[in-house]
């Protein structure tokens, strides 16, 4: 009686808790798919470049002055007009007009219009200030608000989002992307924005959406284990299953992509990070500034800067392991990266970095350095090229970390702790598929993605259907 008792609440569970899920898991499958292609709006590092106006040297005539260690100092064009953007450790960011060394004020209308003009290479058809909408809900953008949505003329329906407090286009948007993104990143993360503006219910959401969803699953290849007979004593006609019709669909197709199916709507619900069990405290902003270990300065000599930086969109300056250095960057090419102090080609003092690296984690110590020249299981990158040649610097910290840095420059690219590690098998892999080898083969990715995926969508849809049915029947009778 035991035993019936629970096949009976395995039945009860999966039947109904389904019903209410499986339009969820079809709605999830399908888009997973487009989001492969697909991705949710952002403005990447070379569509910035591209919009940004060659920096105007000939205007740069003051240099930017700051009481306090800067984090990151910036150079470009804010319209026609070349600026500073300072980068605070202890402060939020600020701007002072490079022309005249007085502090920039908010973009308004007409500033904002003519940056958009500028940027896009196309007139403003509409105007307009919000402070947020489906593609700018995120907490990235909050410095930025209230923000100005520019709508620019011409086929592609392209939208640009200029900061109001910087004047810095923060996002494009095009008319298919919005498009595409309707059928695949909003539904598949449960992100409209009514519910994505509050974070900590959306994460509820998200967590109390997809348990069920997992019970639903791990429910259904228990039941569907028991009900199959692939050996002698089989159904009748020699059957491996009882079922017929839909519901042959269902069970096949579920006992086929199962552990798929489990996988990855467990892995989706580590997505928010439940409970917050894969937490990192990270490097603290004091260690990465002792790191740092050097003033954020521009060389005095205007003139030659002018020269070695010709053509230049946007002149970065940091600082990393006791050394300042210039990061000359312009669309379609690598970055230039100079000595602050000579403007020569800048050179990594190693072993003032490997006396820097104590700082990070007071205490620890290093147990091992290593140079990786190809990706592997920890530092890769799914959609862009890996950074490379980078070092991995491993600390003996309660945390187990691992830092990695550029041999370049110096900086601290990454970090991860043995929590993060874990959390990179338990939701990366099973939710991306990122494993190198089918990185370096995408065909191969997209195709095993899209056996399970189609896999996944079968179980579920016929699971909608017969749903469905049972419900009319339970409604008629």
């Amino acid at each position: 009686m035991g035993w019936q008792a629970v096949k009976r609440w395995l039945y009860l569970i999966h039947r109904w808790i389904g019903i209410a899920t499986c339009l969820l898991f079809v709605m999830w499958f399908a888009s997973g798919l487009v989001m492969l292609y697909v991705p949710f709006p952002s403005l990447e590092r070379d569509e910035e470049l591209q919009g940004l106006a060659p920096i105007a040297w000939a205007r740069v005539a003051q240099m930017p002055q700051a009481e306090e260690p800067l984090r990151q100092l910036t150079l470009e064009m804010r319209g026609d007009r070349p600026i500073w953007r300072l980068s605070h450790w202890d402060a939020p960011p600020s701007s002072v007009w490079a022309d005249s060394g007085t502090p920039a004020g908010n973009a308004g209308r007409e500033e904002a219009r003519a940056i958009a003009a500028s940027f896009g290479d196309a007139p403003v058809t509409a105007m307009r200030l919000i402070h947020a909408d489906q593609w700018t809900v995120g907490s990235g953008y909050d410095w930025h608000r209230p923000l100005w949505k520019a709508e620019l003329a011409g086929k592609g329906g392209r939208v640009l989002y200029v900061s109001s407090r910087t004047g810095q286009v923060v996002l494009d948007t095009a008319q298919t992307e919005r498009f595409w993104n309707w059928l695949g990143s909003v539904p598949h993360w449960l992100y409209p924005r009514a519910l994505r503006a509050d974070q900590p219910l959306w994460r509820q959401v998200v967590m109390w959406v997809s348990g069920p969803c997992i019970l639903v699953a791990l429910t259904g290849i228990w039941i569907g284990l028991m009900r199959i007979r692939p050996g002698a004593r089989r159904f009748k006609g020699g059957r491996m299953t009882p079922y017929r019709g839909w519901m042959k669909w269902h069970h096949v197709s579920g006992l086929v992509g199962s552990a798929f199916l489990v996988l990855w709507i467990f892995s989706g619900w580590l997505s928010v990070d439940p409970f917050r069990l894969f937490a990192s405290e990270g490097i603290s902003a004091p260690a990465r500034q002792a790191y740092a270990g050097a003033s954020v300065e521009v060389p005095d000599n205007l003139i030659a800067l002018a020269e070695r930086s010709e053509g230049a969109t946007r002149l970065v300056v940091q600082a990393a392991a006791g050394s300042s250095f210039l990061r000359v960057q312009k669309h379609g090419s690598e970055d230039i990266v100079l000595a602050a102090d000579t403007l020569a080609p800048h050179r990594v003092d190693m072993a003032l970095v490997q006396d820097k690296l104590a700082a990070l984690f007071p205490g620890a110590a290093i147990l091992f350095v290593e140079t990786l020249t190809r990706p592997d299981a920890y530092w890769y990158a799914v959609r862009s090229e890996v950074h490379l040649p980078v070092l991995r610097v491993k600390f003996d910290d309660d945390a187990k970390s691992w830092v990695h840095i550029d041999p370049a420059t110096g900086e601290i690219l990454g970090h991860s702790d043995s929590r993060r590690r874990i959390y990179r098998w338990l939701f990366d892999l099973f939710h991306r598929w990122d494993l190198n080898l089918l990185l370096h083969s995408p065909p191969a990715r997209d195709l095993l993605i899209w056996l399970m995926s189609i896999a996944g969508l079968i179980s579920s849809a016929t699971a909608v259907y017969v749903g469905w049915r049972r419900l009319r029947r339970t409604r008629a009778s």
